[in-house]
């Protein structure tokens, strides 16, 4: 997905954590699993995974999502390790052409992660989900009123009160892109190109990723920025309680766009069976009821309960746009270029 900076300051600190890897001895049975930078495992559930199987994971971060994709395909004849997790669903079919993962079947991905399987389905099995969509301040926007679906943020009562993040630097911005072309379609007199051209007029900020919007443009998180209106996740609500113990901030469902994260054996991997392994525990009850408290996703384990917040704060949207692979990555650098012409010039 992506690189995805937490919201809370207890994540952060379990992400502090989980960066002392343990020094495998001599002889030891170790799994290296390369990871984009915002992936959290609390220290001992990797503690329990060793004493069950014997294998040490040691955590290699590679940048967000893109950096990760790339950095995998540019070794992929000499892998940089065993297993790799965070190559979401914008950046998989790259990887997948590329044949940047082996073959394998997890027969934990049977409890949920086949929802989202891609083709061919036995090299990627997906660990998240994590909706991008618009999130606005409620209290902020109380007066003007709450927009439900794009076409509202043309609205010149909504002018230079939106920011949102490069989709050419940021995982979320290239998100927001494309749900805005898989809404307005890409062609014909009134395509995305018209919808984003509507945007800049009305006074958009491009920021060149999450934490700064979120964190120092959007005025519902901690920053209190000038702009009620941000790209970031149907989750991020959860993270914004009041003292009255409802949420400060709202998503809207009618802009999300569907981003899975996936996790496989890297093609060439020194230690195959072991990282078969991490798979699996990746898929698993244990790990995966763990994700949406860490790393502020949704489980792609069916039956896994979310934190008691997320029913009022962030439910899981009921349905949420996609662009198909083939087509994304036919387009995705043409897309990325006429939007960088169109909105920065």
């Amino acid at each position: 997905m992506l690189r995805r900076v937490l919201a809370a300051a207890s994540v952060l600190a379990l992400a502090a954590c989980s960066a002392t890897e343990p020094t495998p001895s001599q002889g030891e049975r170790v799994v290296t699993l390369v990871t984009h930078d915002s992936f959290v495992v609390k220290p001992e559930l990797l503690d329990a995974f060793k004493a069950e199987t014997g294998i040490t994971v040691k955590q290699v971060a590679s940048g967000d999502a893109g950096e990760l994709t790339n950095k995998l395909v540019l070794t992929k004849d000499s892998p940089i390790g065993d297993v790799a997790f965070g190559v979401d669903s914008t950046f998989a079919s790259r990887a997948l052409k590329e044949g940047v993962f082996a073959e394998y079947d997890s027969g934990a991905a049977k409890n949920g992660a086949q929802r989202y399987a891609l083709t061919p389905a036995n090299r990627l099995h997906a660990v998240d989900v994590g909706d991008v969509c618009l999130n606005y301040d409620i209290a902020a926007l109380k007066d003007k009123g709450e927009p439900q679906k794009f076409a509202d943020l043309l609205d010149p009562k909504y002018k230079d009160l939106l920011v949102v993040e490069d989709p050419a630097t940021s995982s979320p911005g290239l998100a927001f892109l494309l749900s805005t072309i898989a809404t307005y379609g890409d062609g014909g007199d009134s395509d995305w190109r018209t919808y984003w051209a509507g945007l800049k007029a009305n006074g958009v900020k491009v920021v060149s990723g999450w934490e700064e919007a979120y964190t120092q443009d959007f005025s519902g998180s901690a920053g209190k920025g000038p702009r009620p209106i941000v790209v970031s996740y149907a989750s991020s609500p959860s993270a914004e309680i009041g003292a009255d113990g409802n949420p400060r901030t709202r998503a809207v469902f009618d802009t999300c766009y569907r981003q899975v994260e996936y996790a496989g054996v890297l093609s060439g991997a020194k230690n195959t069976e072991d990282a078969r392994k991490v798979v699996d525990f990746l898929l698993s009850e244990k790990f995966q009821s763990t994700v949406a408290e860490n790393m502020y996703v949704y489980p792609s384990r069916e039956g896994v309960s979310l934190p008691e917040s997320w029913a009022k704060a962030a439910p899981l949207p009921p349905s949420s746009r996609t662009v198909p692979a083939d087509l994304l990555d036919a387009k995705r650098e043409e897309w990325v270029k006429q939007w960088r012409s169109l909105v920065v010039g």
